[in-house]
């Protein structure tokens, strides 16, 4: 007589066929888990394609085993159902030590070609695996074949939601890789200056303690600072649904920008406290390098094929994660480290406004060649100076002394931390157009120096510099003609050193990777912007404070802050006949394509972070300029035609949008698609909702790269 199942037993074999199915291989010693198992929180990605390897990435999660190493298996197949498997790594360890972190480096595979990936770890006789990931390897050096790939920056996590990567994924486009150029995670948990507060989406840190406190009552926040913050960031982006599935699809090819580390960084150095303190934070440094080193699918110590051994890449100052590829005949791409080895910005935020950069010998000397029209702008008594170490100044310096610590100790320096500042500001040379001025609103309007018969130089203060430990006049919205003048002097007198963004090393191959390379199109990667960004406010006659009446450089954390560098770099391109240079950068939270010096270069806009018109209108409303006032109006409201206006070679500008470009690299041309999204939009989740409502708020543009030039297509 038939004996039917028992309801568990037969539920218990549909699953071990579902199972079996799903593996599409013999494992019959274990059961599975579904695709997307909870033991892999972060999923999978793949990265640095080459002809014959990838890098492959995964991070599993047991907290019943947390501490302990944990065992993994990795499958590597040119199918989806793993039919044909090309690799079976059984020994995998996951080491607690990197947090259960592992990148494996697969080698001996097929140029061009699609694989298939999953990890998967066995825990109580249960096999659990990952989702399947898709990745696909270069073409070989020489093959004549079009390259497609899509750039992107700047994915700030907190109250926003990445519509940009849903709206990838929509397009399904072939593509060969992604470029991300930068800011993969924000050290903050929530800094007001620029970013959104939404419970839904906010970073916290499991060991709050070890964090950098920053700011004070409801502007108070949090940096990284421990490994485990900087591992905590890593862990919740990638929890990130959208971010998940375009690393399952697409290998990635990464860089980073400032916030791996902190804002505005430069080598080991943070700028939280605007010249205020010290902030070289080495120890924060290599936490920062370790946990990207970790998390980011890439092989900067050109391993041999297995596990990458995270420990042995480089640090700083050694760090190296400058690298190039070869993508067939008509693509070399150079990837560049503008973080690393980069000097600080030119005028230190501590710089007193008053203290003369360029004295007259210095100022003589650069303006010599110039038109008789510009050396005579700088005899204006504007430009006046003294000595203020004279002893006819004896009681002039006293008063100086007086309000800068006056001025220092509001700022939150120590009584010695401001005796020390003084003492290093407040001395030599000094322009009378700033401490007359400070002479008057102290009360002391007497002790105000004409400047008649007194030499001519340049201070901070003509460069827009007008207080002390500022970001304004020292990182953003610097006068662009007297601090071009300044950064050219200052790049003679150094040997090129105070603008050596690359450092002698990452140059030297930047060089010789350019020069040797035979392929049509060599791409530089840069995660900052070459696009010049300027506001000419020199005409706007409605515009009544003459101070505003100039150029001035947006931001100078760009290439615009190493203007002479920036120079050199690209006419050295055209002299030595680099033909077809195209720069893709990002970081600034805008789209551009501009010309710059001869040389064609795209900016992508962010993933999601603060559109550019967003964070520059903020910084002019806190100082005090309403909506309504018109330099408000030139450099946010209609800041598009501005930077054209002020840029002959910006051929297309969008501040106040999200979104990514796709590139087309062909044998004759270049085709860029900017796929953006309103700014408006970033804090809407749409992947609940219908696909057709995300696609309903992207507009695209695309723009022909060919003959050094950029032009609609």
């Amino acid at each position: 007589m038939f004996n039917p199942f028992k309801r568990r037993t037969f539920l218990q074999a549909v699953v071990a066929v579902a199972a079996t199915t799903t593996f599409g291989c013999s494992d019959d010693e274990t059961s599975a888990t579904p695709d997307g198992s909870p033991y892999f929180p972060q999923s999978l990605a793949s990265g640095d394609p080459r002809p014959d390897s990838v890098v492959l990435w995964v991070r599993v999660e047991d907290t019943a085993r947390a501490g302990q190493d944990l065992p993994l298996r990795l499958e590597v197949s040119t199918t989806e159902d793993f039919s044909s498997l090309v690799l079976d790594k059984k020994d995998l360890t996951a080491l607690a030590a990197h947090d259960h972190a592992v990148k494996v480096k697969v080698t001996g595979l097929s140029s061009r070609t699609t694989y298939y990936y999953r990890f998967s770890y066995e825990q109580d006789g249960q096999k659990n695996t990952t989702r399947i990931g898709r990745t696909r390897t270069a073409p070989a050096a020489g093959d004549d074949v079009p390259v497609k790939f899509a750039f992107a920056s700047c994915q700030d996590f907190i109250g926003r939601y990445y519509n940009a990567w849903q709206r990838l994924l929509q397009l399904d486009q072939d593509l060969d890789f992604i470029v991300f150029l930068g800011d993969y995670v924000y050290e903050t948990t929530g800094d007001t200056s620029f970013q959104s507060a939404d419970g839904g989406r906010t970073v916290r840190f499991s060991e709050p303690q070890a964090a950098l406190a920053q700011g004070t009552g409801v502007t108070a926040f949090l940096a990284a600072n421990s490994l485990s913050n900087y591992r905590d960031l890593y862990k919740t982006v990638r929890t990130d649904r959208q971010l998940q599935a375009v690393h399952e699809r697409y290998p990635f090819i990464i860089t980073w920008d400032d916030h791996e580390f902190s804002d505005d960084c430069w080598k080991d150095v943070a700028t939280y406290e605007d010249g205020k303190r010290d902030e070289t934070q080495l120890e924060r440094k290599h936490n920062a390098e370790q946990a990207f080193l970790e998390f980011i699918p890439l092989d900067t110590a050109q391993s041999a094929e297995g596990v990458v051994n995270v420990d042995n890449e480089p640090r700083f100052p050694n760090t190296r994660i400058y690298r190039d590829f070869e993508y067939g005949r008509h693509l070399k791409l150079l990837v560049t480290d503008y973080r690393s080895y980069r000097p600080d910005h030119l005028i230190p935020e501590d710089a007193y406004p008053g203290a003369v950069a360029l004295d007259a010998t210095l100022l003589g000397a650069a303006l010599a060649g110039q038109p008789d029209a510009v050396k005579q702008v700088f005899q204006a008594d504007t430009f006046a100076y003294v000595n203020i170490d004279d002893a006819a100044y004896a009681q002039h310096k006293q008063v100086l002394q007086g309000a800068y610590l006056s001025q220092a100790k509001a700022a939150g320096l120590t009584d010695a931390e401001a005796a020390q500042k003084v003492g290093l500001w407040v001395k030599g040379p000094v322009a009378l157009f700033y401490v007359n001025q400070v002479f008057k609103a102290a009360g002391f309007a007497a002790l105000q120096i004409a400047a008649a018969d007194k030499p001519r130089g340049l201070a901070y203060a003509h460069m827009g510099k007008s207080a002390l430990f500022n970001i304004q006049g020292s990182r953003y919205v610097v006068v662009k003609d007297t601090f071009d003048l300044f950064a050219a002097v200052k790049y003679q007198l150094s040997a090129g050193a105070s603008e050596d963004v690359f450092g002698p090393d990452q140059q030297a191959w930047f060089n010789q990777t350019l020069a040797s390379a035979t392929n049509t199109w060599k791409m530089v990667v840069s995660s900052t912007s070459l696009s010049a960004l300027i506001w000419d406010l020199r005409a706007k006659s409605d515009i009544y404070d003459p101070t505003l009446r100039q150029r001035f450089y947006f931001s100078v954390d760009q290439w615009d802050g190493f203007p002479t560098k920036k120079k050199v770099m690209l006419n050295t391109l055209k002299a030595q006949g680099v033909s077809n240079a195209l720069f893709l950068s990002g970081d600034i939270h805008a789209s551009f394509a501009s010309v710059e010096e001869g040389v064609p270069t795209l900016t992508a806009p962010g993933i999601t972070s603060g559109s550019i018109k967003e964070l520059a209108g903020l910084a002019l409303l806190g100082a005090g300029y309403a909506p309504g006032a018109p330099v408000y109006g030139y450099a946010v409201t209609n800041m598009e035609k501005t930077l054209k206006d002020s840029n002959a070679g910006l051929r297309f500008a969008d501040a106040d949008s999200h979104g990514f470009v796709v590139v087309e690299v062909k044998a004759d041309e270049t085709l860029a698609t900017f796929h953006l999204i309103p700014a408006a939009e970033v804090a809407k989740d749409y992947s609940k909702r219908d696909p057709s409502e995300l696609e309903a708020k992207f507009a695209s543009h695309t723009f022909r790269v060919k003959n050094s030039d950029i032009q609609p297509a």
